[in-house]
């Protein structure tokens, strides 16, 4: 199997897996809270910000899908590096709050890295075509 096959699965995986995760925050908040790592849900109104969680980790997932059905390889790449962040700032945020260190560590920090890992495999697959001189259009004679 290529790279770029290899590649393609693993972010559309990532995308899938964003996307699902991102859907149940915003549907079913009180039930998806506690597999996010924290020790309690949000007390009070406080429970509005499992709804804009799902609803970033929606965009999130959107973004990636487009770069992915367009072919902007190389930007998602970037991409995928980028929306790491949201999830190594999740596993800050489980860690600072005293939640659960195997949910910070097994799901945030290795579904980050995972994505860094494959933002990096796309921008290596896709450096010799970016890298590539224009070749000039045949002139006529």
């Amino acid at each position: 199997m290529s790279l770029k096959k290899i590649n393609t699965a693993l972010a559309a995986t990532f995308i899938l897996f964003i996307l699902w995760f991102g859907t149940e925050f915003i549907l079913s908040p009180e039930t998806t809270a506690p597999g996010f790592g924290l020790p309690s849900r949000p007390a009070g109104d406080g429970g509005g910000f499992l709804i804009i969680k799902g609803i970033r980790d929606v965009v999130l997932a959107l973004v990636l899908g487009i770069l992915l059905v367009t072919g902007h390889r190389r930007a998602l790449g970037w991409a995928l590096l980028v929306e790491a962040l949201a999830a190594y700032g999740d596993m800050a945020t489980v860690l600072a709050h005293h939640g659960s260190v195997a949910t910070a560590l097994g799901v945030h920090c290795l579904t980050a890295t995972l994505m860094v890992v494959n933002g990096l495999l796309i921008l290596h697959e896709t450096r010799a075509v970016a890298a590539a001189p224009a070749t000039p259009a045949p002139q006529p004679v």
